[in-house]
């Protein structure tokens, strides 16, 4: 039989990423590097976080050993430190809805209505080797950087709006953002839907695309 110290050990391991997790805004960090590494000013501009809340929550999360760290200049850039970081994070979304119905609840309320049509991973795919779709990634420029879709067109969400233009008439756009749970497509869509424009949504962003090992390019267009 074992030695129970050394059981306890092990197990306080396993906690300490547990432990980790159990903060809101930590999550929110997490699906944030899961579009690719980004500096501590932009982590706490995107999560709407003052830089000294924001520092000490990525101290927790790489002291937990679930992000690394870069020094470019006086700027410290983060990353996951592994692509089943972001696997972990998408099977935790996907127990919680799973098992806590009032998952579903919030979901709804922060997505908004049932109002748009989606398209799977497997049919994007096929499009996108055809090439008779517009792929369109809606996100912040940095997270278009860090990883997108092959060929994807970028326009984030707040100038979409002044660039229908850029948009052809003559294929349909599918819009997708950071994951299933990003509300950046769903708003999309409603506002090419709007302008006339024939517009779905994927049902998949960049995070299921990254633990499903699909094919991502980085850099700007």
């Amino acid at each position: 039989m074992g030695d129970r110290a050394a059981k306890n050990a092990l197990y306080a391991e396993f906690a300490a990423v547990g432990r980790v997790l159990g903060h809101p805004r930590r999550l929110e960090l997490l699906d944030l590097l899961a579009q690719g590494p980004r500096s501590v000013e932009d982590l706490a501009d995107a999560a709407d976080l003052g830089m000294s809340t924001c520092s000490a929550h990525l101290q927790a999360l790489r002291e937990a050993g679930l992000v690394d760290t870069r020094r470019d200049g006086r700027r410290i850039y983060y990353s996951l430190s592994g692509d089943d970081v972001a696997g972990l994070w998408a099977h935790l979304r996907h127990v919680a809805r799973r098992h806590r119905p009032h998952t579903d609840v919030a979901t709804k309320a922060y997505l908004g209505p049932d109002d748009t049509e989606w398209v799977d991973s497997d049919e994007l795919l096929r499009r996108l080797r055809a090439g008779d779709t517009v792929v369109l990634d809606v996100r912040p420029e940095a997270e278009y950087d860090g990883g997108h879709l092959p060929g994807a067109l970028h326009i984030p969400l707040e100038e979409l709006a002044g660039r229908l233009a850029e948009l052809p008439r003559d294929k349909q756009v599918v819009a997708y953002c950071r994951g299933e749970y990003c509300v950046l497509a769903h708003d999309a869509v409603r506002l090419l839907t709007a302008h006339g424009i024939t517009a779905r949504r994927a049902a998949e962003g960049v995070v299921e695309w990254r633990v499903a090992g699909r094919p991502l390019e980085s850099g700007a267009a």
